[in-house]
């Protein structure tokens, strides 16, 4: 958890800019049985939170949005960094958000690869 905290304050400052909220913003589950709780971990659940995707490992600011036409999805340049200060990589590719058109998640794709992510209840719904 430290150094998914150490990567979080990493790419805020990196990328010090307007921050506002995002209209992917929520808490996804990595897999159906994961836990909301534990995020950036192996078996938990991923975070997007003002345009920055919170990964296993990894942080991404959510760049240069472009709306997909006749689709409730969006085309972003993903400026990542991993690891943590003293021995980070950084790299950016594009990246696209789409609803998931069968539940209250989102689908996210990268180059070959498509991930399904359910969303997480709100704190004050899973009490």
């Amino acid at each position: 958890m430290v150094r998914v905290a150490s990567i979080a304050a990493y790419v805020l400052i990196g990328f010090s800019s307007a921050v506002a909220a995002g209209p992917w913003d929520g808490i996804y589950r990595q897999s159906p049985n994961a836990s909301c709780t534990q995020i950036g971990v192996n078996g938990g659940a991923l975070k997007i939170e003002e345009s920055v995707f919170y990964g296993v490992g990894i942080a991404c600011r959510m760049t240069r949005p472009v709306d997909v036409l006749d689709m409730d999805a969006t085309l972003y340049t993903m400026e990542c960094v991993d690891g943590n200060e003293a021995d980070s990589d950084h790299w950016s590719e594009r990246a696209m958000m789409m609803r998931d058109a069968q539940s209250d998640g989102i689908i996210m794709i990268w180059n070959g690869y498509s991930f399904r992510y359910g969303r997480c209840p709100a704190p004050e719904e899973s009490q």
